[in-house]
């Protein structure tokens, strides 16, 4: 199908006719939508059974050990993957004036990328797990994953190097980063020796395995949920914005700062435990400086919006882009606020953790993907079915997030306080440690009715997109974007 085009960088001239591969944009962004659902309703299954222990069904396949990692798995790497692999495929294209490299690949990594995720919805439950975090699933997914992801790549470059414009946008660079960057990730921490189809062992031992644990778990947080991420900002952002980007210098700064800095961050996840102290001081510092960049970045996207803020108080799609990117701003403020020691101590292994991380999760990669959504389907569908919803959606889900991320602000502080509260005698207030647990049920029935509220806005976000896609139509051709700022 052809449609006429304008990338970001581009001003004035109209860009020339291409064939565009739209049926792998459809197919993501239908995956998008139901991995939404998916995930975030296990979410709320697992908040609702830390609040009221009969969610669990006295079923050992429903209890939160086996379904927290599920839920972890659905929302990484199904609805956030599926929505960085939507936004790539889509924006890729354009900016590069070319059809994917090969139909054929596109298609093995769609359907390759659907069948790992349903391999993990249906091992996890069964408890076949390898215990590492955001790494769980067993050896054979990990060598799919591989697989899928080396022809990923294969598309990804060979799409690059057939390109019909010479300058390389900003968004692309980030995306390269993902691309690169994950695989190195996944391949070295998931070295591991098979001893039947279900169970391995890693080749590391001890704090070693903990480091390269850490430093995949935090790099996959940095190069899955927020390279990618940052690549789709610079792309949709100003589109839908229709401004220039506030500064292209600034975005090359910030990408080249930010994935030297990332790298390094990992170790801050192990401060006081055995790992050499120089590697937690090393982790810690890193942390602090990723501050400069992420910052950066936050104000060239909210900066862009100069002369469209009026804009955003009709306009939903910048409403869930406004807010994604100030939760990208405060949640990379609150991380390396969390890896100074004196902080750290009090916040770790506690609910603050869990409100930092949905933080971002919810905020900013939730809302960029429903900003996406929300701004792709007209220019797919033709039009939205029902346009109110959509400022509905924004709405339950600000307020879910809010109710969420206090919560567990809240049930953090007071974990932390009463773990090291001591007497006169010098001995531990609290040292039964069902009594804290039990102070903490009313911050975690708040963070179930947040994460309720999320789930309605994302359920009406699927009911819409599906009469949407039902009322049929054709892509719309792009908005214009000025070029950006030098």
């Amino acid at each position: 199908m052809n449609v006429h085009v304008t990338q970001p960088e581009t001003q004035g001239s109209a860009a020339p006719a291409v064939d565009y591969d739209e049926k792998i944009v459809k197919q993501f962004f239908t995956a998008t939508v139901v991995w939404a659902l998916v995930g975030m309703l296990a979410g709320v299954w697992v908040a609702l059974q830390l609040a009221w222990w009969p969610a669990n069904l006295d079923n050992p396949y429903t209890t939160f050990g086996r379904l927290r990692p599920l839920h972890t798995n659905a929302v990484i790497f199904a609805f956030a993957g599926n929505t960085v692999f939507l936004g790539i495929y889509h924006s890729m294209q354009r900016l590069l004036k070319t059809r994917m490299f090969s139909d054929a690949l596109s298609q093995f990594h769609f359907w390759g990328w659907q069948l790992i995720i349903v391999a993990a919805a249906l091992t996890l439950p069964f408890g076949h797990t390898q215990s590492k975090e955001y790494a769980e699933l067993i050896w054979p997914i990990d060598i799919a994953i591989a697989v899928v992801w080396v022809v990923f790549a294969i598309n990804f470059f060979g799409t690059i190097a057939i390109r019909k414009v010479k300058h390389l946008y900003v968004a692309i660079w980030f995306y390269m980063s993902f691309v690169l960057t994950v695989a190195v990730l996944h391949i070295v921490n998931n070295l591991s020796l098979p001893v039947s189809f279900t169970k391995s062992y890693p080749i590391y031992s001890g704090m070693t395995d903990a480091l390269v644990q850490w430093w995949y778990g935090h790099n996959a947080v940095a190069f899955f949920l927020t390279t990618p991420f940052l690549g789709l900002m610079y792309y949709y952002l100003p589109k839908a914005a229709n401004r220039p980007v506030f500064s292209y210098r600034l975005s090359i700064i910030h990408f080249w700062s930010l994935v030297f800095l990332y790298i390094w961050a990992g170790p801050h996840h192990l401060l006081y435990s055995a790992l050499p102290d120089w590697a937690q001081t090393v982790g810690a510092a890193f942390s602090i400086m990723l501050i400069a960049p992420s910052w950066g970045g936050m104000l060239n996207g909210l900066l862009t919006l100069r002369g469209a803020w009026d804009r955003v108080r009709t306009d939903p799609v910048l409403k869930f882009f406004v807010v994604a990117v100030s939760f990208y701003g405060m949640a990379t403020f609150e991380g390396p606020m969390m890896s100074i020691r004196p902080v750290n101590g009090l916040a770790h292994f506690t609910n603050w953790v869990v409100g930092h991380v949905h933080s971002g999760a919810l905020g900013w990669n939730g809302f960029m993907g429903f900003g996406i959504l929300y701004f792709l389907a007209p220019r797919i569908f033709g039009r939205i079915a029902k346009p109110s919803w959509v400022e509905t959606h924004f709405w339950l889900g600000t307020i879910g997030i809010v109710l969420y991320i206090v919560s567990m602000w809240s049930a953090g502080l007071t974990e932390g306080l009463m773990w090291r509260a001591v007497g006169e005698d010098g001995l531990l207030q609290y040292p039964n440690f069902v009594s804290i647990v039990d102070r903490l049920n009313l911050f975690y029935w708040i963070r179930f009715l947040g994460g309720a509220m999320y789930l309605v806005g994302a359920v009406m976000m699927a009911w819409n997109l599906w009469l949407t896609a039902r009322g049929g139509g054709s892509p719309d051709a792009e908005l214009p974007v000025a070029a950006p700022a030098k």
